[in-house]
């Protein structure tokens, strides 16, 4: 029975209390109650800490959007986040757009130019998958985990603290106020006691809010070194995928000037290059057509054996060193292979030149 009419009086006094806090805020919007400003400091920090909570969601927002640009995607892993569970693994842009290459690349026939050249791409494009796996990995570990860690912890802890700033500044100036309607004696020296009391609280609180607020200059400092580390990231991300197609220029070889700028030419512009891959190609249209399984055969039959073959060149190519041979597009050389080549190189010989020569350059004849 006693603990009911704790129960019972602590209820009543705690709404006596919402209801004071209540009164003196509506009454301070309408004008009609002074209320204690906070100085100039604590107001400094305050607005720091919220332009800090504001810049760093939308930096946190849209570096998530940069990681997984796919909304589906980021909801997605938000649920498992939520539900302490491992996300299912699936691949990324890059290594679905390499395994489509690598799979139209053995359709069409790994020994075709084209076909070959897709396999290495798409093998090129899963190394690049695998580095965007690597740097979301590592951009969430180091920079955007701290962005969220002072969203959801230290930012909800200094507004809790702030709110019960708010709630100390309302009691006391409902106290100030009280105070001056106060005509007895006695009620007169309650109201006293109740606004020296108000106003230690409220300085308490103060003091409290100020020591956490001042925090924000830590969390800057802290911030910029997980800045340094996700810039750190996106440089090996950016290194490694243009080292990555560094290798895969030199695979498949540089093409001539002539090549690209045909290329980039609309069709009704005039062909000026008899060495350029469309002439080449309207040329060979009249000659026999060669299926990709006889080129593909004719290949493994000749790194099979010892013997020689008669190809002509498609392209013109620039030796890229002395073990290398130059060639010019519509020649026909000699080839044959030597045990312990490269799948993709054959050696060539013109008269008394002889060297390596890329097999994507060549088309083998009967």
């Amino acid at each position: 029975m006693n603990i009911m009419d704790f129960n019972v009086k602590k209820l009543a006094a705690d709404a006596g209390t919402f209801l004071s806090r209540a009164v003196q805020f509506t009454e301070e919007k309408l004008g009609q109650a002074e209320k204690t400003e906070l100085d100039a400091h604590l107001e400094n920090l305050l607005s720091k800490a919220e332009c800090t909570k504001l810049w760093t969601e939308k930096i946190m927002k849209q570096t998530e959007v940069l990681l997984q640009p796919n909304p589906n995607a980021r909801i997605e892993e938000f649920v498992y986040e939520k539900l302490d569970r491992k996300a299912p693994s699936r691949m990324n842009n890059p290594e679905l757009l390499g395994q489509y290459m690598i799979d139209a690349g053995n359709e069409f026939g790994p020994g075709t130019a084209y076909g070959n050249a897709l396999i290495k791409c798409g093998e090129t494009q899963k190394r690049i998958g695998t580095a965007d796996r690597e740097l979301i990995q590592t951009s969430a570990i180091n920079f955007l985990t701290p962005l969220r860690n002072f969203i959801e912890g230290d930012y909800k802890t200094i507004t809790k603290e702030r709110k019960l700033l708010q709630n100390k500044r309302l009691d006391l100036d409902a106290a100030k106020t009280r105070l001056k309607k106060a005509k007895v004696a006695e009620a007169r020296a309650a109201s006293e006691q109740e606004v020296r009391i108000t106003q230690s609280e409220f300085d308490r609180q103060a003091e409290i809010t100020r020591l956490l607020l001042e925090g924000i200059s830590s969390t800057h400092a802290h911030h910029l070194r997980c800045l340094n580390d996700f810039v750190e990231a996106q440089m090996t991300y950016y290194a490694q995928c243009y080292q990555y197609m560094l290798d895969l220029q030199k695979q498949l070889g540089s093409f001539p000037s002539t090549f690209l700028s045909n290329n980039n030419q609309s069709s009704s512009a005039p062909v000026q290059s008899v060495s350029s891959p469309s002439v080449l190609a309207s040329a060979s249209a009249s000659l026999p057509s060669v299926s990709n399984s006889v080129v593909t055969s004719g290949i493994s039959e000749l790194k099979s054996s010892s013997g020689s073959r008669k190809a002509r060149v498609l392209y013109d190519y620039d030796a890229a060193n002395s073990s290398e041979l130059s060639l010019l597009a519509d020649e026909v050389i000699t080839v044959y292979s030597i045990p312990g080549m490269d799948s993709d190189w054959l050696m060539g010989e013109r008269g008394n030149q002889k060297g390596k020569v890329p097999i994507t350059y060549l088309e083998l004849l009967n």
